[in-house]
């Protein structure tokens, strides 16, 4: 609950006074409920002259919870308008007893707790009822600040990395001498077309590590997540890193966590679970696609992983790195604020490394080709997979829907076939299937268009299983593989096949792809949405990285016109000029990163009832309403990024005062959310 957002006092009693050290999860009385809480800091008196309650249990003596990770959850919750209770669920996995009882036991010499005061600081949870006046009283800003016990591995550290590292990038070399000199060196880095980034990523951590200090790395998914870990055994050698990740389950992931809460390691890696990993010495964070949404925390208060990283890196004085193949509008102001400098190959170096990309919607295409304006695998296209297929080469092909034909319209009259029961759209999950409603689950054996009556049904959007049985067909003989949601590849052989995948389930080919196909570039060009273009460069160049360089035969074709800024982007491999258009566009028209901008979604009454309680900004705009989901509606709240943090205590003050008196409708608040329509 918002309004109890503070911490609060206890005494401690004699004989929970060696394990009550602050870090560790106690259970206390709250309002005349045991409720589960964190033990923030001990104090020799508490300055309150009302009588306090006792602590009612250690639930174990591991300090899991950091002084650093602590103070970080607490810029968290201010950056986001939310809860500390609510940060610190998503920064310490749940206890699992059996891990911990083993690595207590498995630890050598455990290190001796000195005596402990008489009380202490405690934050319960907050959604624990409303504390008694007379048993816990507010501590004001007594949250703990301090520094974990150093991090190594045993043995020699490590070597860092070699004299070729990042020699491709003219500020490379500099930026890994001052991670080895312990200095922090801010970068965001694009990387080239076919670059090993792993190891790149590699190549900066054993740097950090040879400087004496720790790092995190945080990647979008598990895939990723294997690459750096292999990345990381050739760079560090065996033990001196641990990965964290949700699909790891419960224990192993808990095992992870201790091993680098008690300094064991000085490395942790991971997917969005990583970002709040307990480091010692921390001197480096880094992530890599920050554009991907699978870094956004679907869970309150929704932070972001790259904003958790780099205020881990402002807090903690630590380097950070921000690298991807493409430059996120929010990667691109921290350049161009001076807060971080770009990593970037010189223009050569570029083109001797990209492959040859070509458009279909050109005129010079057009003229060859007439139909190339409609077709959905233009001449161009096909001709560059022939000539691939040919020389023994594979070939991606990107589709951006999954399944066979998501949509489907009356073939008579063109109308978007719907159903009848919830109107969503109606899908076909294969050639003789019966369609479905894609929202409710519907079979429509019986569909009729409304509009013509018409019974027959032709593809409006093609999803990637379809695109493969198509091309199947057009190259017999050839082997077909499909990279999705249902199975995701991770490589693929150099010899000639097809691979279909969906935009982020693309997997390594041997040697590279000898020619990518980039399909159906309107369904991501035109969704309604302030990043689609953002989004859909970043797709693209993601798919056309993995394709040979031009000398070695390698091309890209993508099916959409060439004077799109997305397009030319990717024709000239220049992340960094749409992101700097980008975000000049978004500064004209006040949209994030260039402003602040807060979400409030709720029933109608539920958001009017909450602005109505907020001290907004003198600078505050409001807009809307708009229709959300259901009979909720979303008001969206404008600040210059100077009043970020009025506007983040003003909401998150009126969600306290809704809560304490205990309105009915939740609202929901987010800060900066990915989609702002």
């Amino acid at each position: 609950m918002a309004h109890l957002d503070r911490p609060f006092d206890y005494l401690v009693p004699a004989e929970l006074d060696a394990d009550a050290v602050p870090g560790v999860r106690v259970k206390v009385r709250f309002a005349g409920q045991l409720v589960d809480g964190w033990l923030l800091e001990r104090a020799d008196d508490s300055g309150h002259t009302g009588r306090l309650a006792y602590l009612e249990k250690v639930v174990s003596p591991e300090p899991v919870l950091a002084p650093e990770v602590a103070r970080l959850a607490r810029a968290v919750a201010d950056r986001y308008a939310g809860s500390l209770a609510d940060v610190l669920r998503l920064a310490v996995p749940p206890r699992h007893a059996r891990v911990e009882k083993d690595v207590r036991a498995r630890a050598a010499a455990p290190a001796e707790e000195s005596a402990a005061p008489d009380d202490s600081t405690a934050v319960p949870d907050a959604d624990s009822a409303v504390p008694d006046a007379d048993s816990a009283v507010p501590d004001g800003d007594s949250a703990g600040v301090g520094v974990a016990v150093p991090a190594g591995a045993p043995g020699a550290p490590p070597a860092g990395p070699g004299p070729d590292a990042w020699r491709d990038y003219p500020a490379g070399p500099a930026m890994l001498r001052a991670l080895a000199d312990g200095r922090p060196p801010r970068a965001v880095w694009s990387a080239l077309p076919g670059e090993d980034w792993p190891a790149r990523y590699a190549e900066a951590v054993a740097a950090t590590v040879a400087g004496g200090r720790g790092a995190v790395v945080v990647v979008a998914d598990n895939r990723d997540l294997d690459r750096l870990d292999a990345a990381l055994h050739a760079a560090l050698g065996p033990g001196r890193h641990v990965c964290l990740s949700a699909a790891l389950g419960p224990a192993r992931r808990y095992r992870a966590f201790l091993a680098a809460r008690r300094g064991d390691v000085a490395v942790v890696v991971g997917t969005r679970a990583a970002m709040f990993a307990p480091v010692a010495r921390l001197g480096l964070v880094a992530i890599w696609d920050d554009g991907d949404d699978l870094h956004a925390e679907p869970r309150a208060p929704y932070p972001h992983a790259r904003d958790v990283l780099l205020t881990r890196a402002q807090l903690g004085d630590a380097a950070a790195l921000v690298g991807g193949y493409t430059r996120t509008a929010e990667a691109q102001l921290l350049v161009e604020t001076g807060w971080a400098r770009e990593v970037v190959a010189d223009r050569a170096t570029v083109r001797a490394r990209m492959p040859a990309i070509a458009p279909t919607g050109d005129d010079p295409q057009l003229a060859r080709d007439p139909g190339a304006a409609t077709a959905r695998l233009p001449s161009l296209a096909w001709t560059t997979a022939r000539e691939a297929l040919r020389a023994d080469l594979p070939v991606l092909v990107q589709v951006p829907r999954r399944g066979y034909l998501p949509s489907v319209a009356c073939a008579e009259c063109r109308t978007p076939a719907r159903c009848a029961h919830c109107a969503g759209p109606l899908a076909l999950p294969s050639a003789e299937g019966t369609p479905a409603c894609r929202w409710c689950g519907r079979v429509a054996a019986a569909y009729a268009c409304p509009e013509c009556g018409g019974r027959r049904l032709r593809a409006s959007v093609t999803g990637a299983r379809r695109t493969a049985e198509e091309l199947g067909r057009a190259f017999p003989g050839v082997p077909v593989r499909t990279s999705g949601r249902e199975e995701v590849l991770a490589a693929v052989p150099g010899g000639a096949g097809l691979v279909i995948a969906t935009p982020g389930a693309e997997p390594v080919a041997e040697g590279g792809f000898g020619a990518v196909l980039l399909l159906d570039s309107w369904a991501l060009l035109t969704r309604a949405d302030l990043r689609a273009g953002e989004e859909a460069l970043r797709r693209w160049l993601a798919a056309a990285a993995l394709a040979r360089p031009a000398s070695a035969g390698g091309r890209v074709v993508v099916v959409a016109d060439g004077a799109l800024a997305p397009v030319q982007a990717l024709l000239r491999w220049d992340a960094g000029w749409f992101a700097a258009r980008e975000l000049a566009e978004r500064r004209e028209l006040g949209f994030p990163p260039a402003v602040r901008m807060a979400s409030v979604t709720g029933a109608p009454a539920a958001v009017a009832d909450l602005l109505a309680e907020a001290r907004l900004p003198a600078e505050a705009e409001l807009l809307g309403p708009v229709p959300a989901d259901g009979e909720r509606e979303r008001m969206l709240v404008r600040v210059p990024r100077a009043r970020a943090a009025a506007l983040a205590g003003a909401l998150h003050s009126a969600a306290g005062v809704r809560t304490a008196r205990k309105a009915a409708d939740p609202v929901r608040l987010q800060v900066d959310p990915l989609a702002l329509f």
